[in-house]
């Protein structure tokens, strides 16, 4: 395993592949137990306050990825195997889209919290490029402020199992 240690505890992955509820539900039934905790929200935009929410991200007004910030068990999984996970659930070689979900909130990037995951991402988006046919247009880019979204986002696929979902295993 491939750990990297955060600037701080706790050790953060941080994701945007398309919209959060799909992304959210992949990972938590992937990984289960081995994630401490995994939150839907906002960032990598600029607007940074108590206005952000989802309509404003949805207009494009913030610059804001719908995202997921997973808090993991370094004893029980790494970063490299959440990044691996992160390629194969969504297509990271559309730009600003996952299916029917346009916009640029809708971005394939990886929001490192070191130095360290910075490099581990890069080696794994290279590593992975051979199961797409077109180039990867995933940005990796530091983290920056993550704002939690609204609660009825928060674990929505658990809560309406029939709701829309966009992503798949890819390989």
């Amino acid at each position: 395993m491939t750990n990297v240690a955060n600037s701080e505890s706790p050790y953060l992955a941080t994701f945007g592949a398309g919209c959060f509820w799909g992304v959210e539900h992949y990972f938590k039934k992937q990984f289960g137990n081995e994630l401490i905790k995994i939150k839907v929200g906002y960032t990598g935009g600029t607007a940074v306050s108590a206005l952000t929410n989802y309509e404003a991200v949805c207009k494009g007004k913030t610059g804001h990825a719908e995202a997921v910030q997973i808090e993991y068990d370094p004893s029980k999984t790494d970063y490299d195997s959440l990044v691996t996970y992160f390629f194969r659930i969504h297509d990271p070689t559309t730009k600003d889209r996952q299916e029917n979900n346009k916009g640029n909130q809708y971005r394939s990037v990886v929001f490192y919290h070191s130095e360290g995951q910075k490099g581990i991402a890069e080696s794994v988006k290279e590593k992975v490029k051979n199961h797409f046919k077109d180039p990867i247009v995933t940005e990796i880019v530091p983290a920056a402020t993550f704002i939690l979204a609204e609660e009825y986002h928060q674990e929505y696929l658990d809560k309406n199992p029939n709701g829309h979902c966009s992503h798949k295993l890819h390989w």
